[in-house]
């Protein structure tokens, strides 16, 4: 019994965790028009829209006009702003020890093409795994991207047959 009830929560809290988000926070880094760089807010995909959030205001990019989505891996300090550039003046060189203290995350940078035909470019990070989500959720709205592959099979294209056997 006792068995049983634990299975079940497990089985749920799985479940729970495969559920996907209707908006994933996120980090406008550059790009679009009228938001400042490095603004926190949430990307959504819906009605044929890639919809970044942020205050209260919304920005809308249509998946029609997205030529191109490329996805990739990076990592950020953990400590940053003032507090990590104070922090590389502490002695016996633990500043430095500091910034090699890091967070992954996942970062998605689209190009798209506004009403007058104009070339544009947005940069956006977000937590591991969500870059591949917004991806898929864009070309599955209209969205065109010439790269089809995924981080992971692209990292891995340098490694001998066997060793991405071993790797997976």
């Amino acid at each position: 019994m006792l068995l049983t009830l634990a299975l079940c929560i497990t089985l749920v809290s799985v479940a729970q965790e495969r559920q996907e988000p209707d908006h994933m926070k996120a980090v406008q880094v550059i790009g679009l028009a009228g938001v400042k760089k490095n603004t926190e807010g949430s990307l959504n995909v819906e009605n044929g829209n890639l919809t970044f959030v942020y205050s209260k205001t919304k920005c809308n990019v249509a998946t029609a006009s997205i030529q191109q989505i490329i996805t990739g891996n990076d990592s950020q300090r953990m400590i940053g702003g003032t507090l990590g550039t104070i922090s590389m003046l502490a002695p016996y060189g633990g500043g430095r020890a500091l910034s090699l203290l890091r967070n992954k995350i996942d970062v998605i940078t689209i190009e798209y093409r506004d009403a007058n035909g104009g070339l544009h470019g947005a940069i956006f990070t977000l937590a591991v795994g969500n870059a591949e989500v917004i991806k898929e959720k864009l070309i599955a709205q209209g969205a065109h991207t010439s790269l089809t592959l995924t981080t992971e099979s692209a990292s891995d294209s340098h490694l001998q047959p066997e060793a991405q056997e071993q790797h997976r």
